[in-house]
C-alpha cells in the first residue's frame, strides 16, 4: 500500500457523494506497502480505506472485491467492499479503478509470540475452508509461472553468486510439482503488516490484492516464512510448530503437502525475493514508496534449502 496516484479533496469529496457514507472529513495516504495507491478515509459516518488500483487490470478487480464480500459473509475479519448508490463496488477516481473497504480495528505487531502463530494459523486456516465455496477463479498473480518469467529481468543486477543461486532455485523449482497438491483461494501475502490485532484477538485480516488460486500450502509457507523466522532467517520451533498445528487442527494436511512442505518454503521464499529485486531495480514512481529489502528472502531461501524443514506429527 503506496501512494503513486494523487487524489485531491475535492475529487474524493464528489467521488464519495455516490456512496451512503457521509460527508468527506479528511484523508491522508498510506505509505507502507508496495502495490496500490491506499488512503485512510474519515467522513461523518465512519472510517473507511480507498484503494486505487495501478497495476491489476481492471477486469480482474471483481475477484478480488466480491472475494473479501464472501470472506466476511463467511465471518472472516476481512476488509469488506462498500457498494455505491447503484449497487457497484468498483468505481472511477483520478483516472484510476477505485475501491472503497471498511476500516477494520486494530494495529499490526513487529513483537511475535506463539500464541499469535497460533491464532494466525487457525484464522488462515479459516480463511482456506471459506474459500472452498468461491465461485470464482484466478490463478495466483505470483504463482510459479510469473515466477519464472521476472528471473531474468532481475538477474543482471545481481552478484555472481546471487544469480547462481537463483537459477538453481528456478531449475530445481521446475521439478516440484505443487499444483498436484489441494488447490483453493489464498491470501498469499499474510505477512505481519497484514494483520491487526485487537488486543490479543485478530482484528482484521488486510490486503488481499495477490490472492489467487493455488495450492493450499503455498499460503502456509507464506505466511511461516514472515511469521516464525529469525533475523537470520532461520525457523523459530515454537513459534512455527504453534501456527502449523493450530492451521492443521482446521485442515490436516495431506500425505503429499507433508512431503512438499520444504519446497513450498522454498518457493514461497524465492516468490518474495524476486519481488523486491524487481521492486528495488525496476521500480514504478510514486509520491510515497515503500520498497523493502530483498536480501532478506534471499537469507531465508538459503536457510531453507541448507536446513529443510519438517511438518509437526499430526
Amino acid at each position: 500500500m503506496s501512494v503513486f496516484t494523487a487524489v485531491t479533496h475535492e475529487d474524493l469529496a464528489r467521488w464519495l457523494d455516490g456512496f451512503a457514507v457521509g460527508r468527506l472529513v479528511s484523508f491522508e495516504g498510506i505509505a507502507a506497502g508496495v502495490q496500490n495507491s491506499n488512503f485512510f478515509v474519515t467522513t461523518t459516518l465512519g472510517r473507511y480505506v480507498l484503494t486505487l488500483f495501478e497495476a491489476i487490470p481492471r477486469a480482474d478487480l471483481p475477484y478480488y472485491l466480491y472475494l473479501t464480500a464472501h470472506l466476511a459473509h463467511h465471518g472472516l475479519p476481512v476488509p469488506a467492499p462498500v457498494a455505491n448508490r447503484h449497487n457497484e463496488y468498483l468505481g472511477t477516481l483520478s483516472g484510476r479503478p477505485a475501491a472503497l473497504v471498511r476500516r477494520l480495528s486494530g494495529r499490526s505487531i513487529e513483537a511475535v509470540t506463539p500464541a499469535h502463530c497460533a491464532r494466525v494459523g487457525a484464522m488462515l486456516a479459516g480463511l482456506h475452508l471459506a474459500g472452498l465455496s468461491y465461485g470464482r477463479r484466478q490463478p495466483n498473480p505470483r504463482g510459479a509461472q510469473w515466477r519464472a518469467g521476472v528471473a531474468p529481468s532481475v538477474l543482471p543486477y545481481l552478484p555472481e553468486d546471487e544469480a547462481a543461486l537463483l537459477r538453481e532455485e528456478l531449475d530445481w523449482q521446475a521439478g516440484q510439482d505443487l499444483a498436484a497438491l489441494p488447490q483453493g483461494v489464498i491470501h498469499a501475502d499474510l505477512f505481519r503488516d497484514n494483520v491487526l490485532w485487537d488486543g490479543e484477538l485478530i482484528g482484521g485480516v488486510i490486503d488481499f490484492y495477490f490472492a489467487g488460486n493455488d495450492a493450499l500450502l503455498f499460503d502456509v509457507a507464506v505466511t511461516v516464512n514472515d511469521w516464525c523466522a529469525g533475523e537470520a532467517g532461520e525457523l523459530d520451533p515454537a513459534r512455527a510448530d504453534a501456527l502449523l498445528r493450530a492451521y492443521a487442527a482446521e485442515r490436516p494436511f495431506t500425505d503429499d503437502e507433508r512431503r512438499m512442505w520444504n519446497a513450498a518454503l522454498r518457493a514461497a521464499a524465492l516468490r518474495f525475493w524476486l519481488s523486491r529485486l524487481e521492486d528495488k531495480h525496476l521500480p514504478r514512481g510514486g509520491e510515497l514508496v515503500q520498497v523493502k529489502d530483498p536480501d532478506e528472502y534471499r537469507d531465508i531461501l538459503r536457510r531453507r534449502i541448507a536446513a529443510p524443514h519438517s511438518l509437526p506429527d499430526a
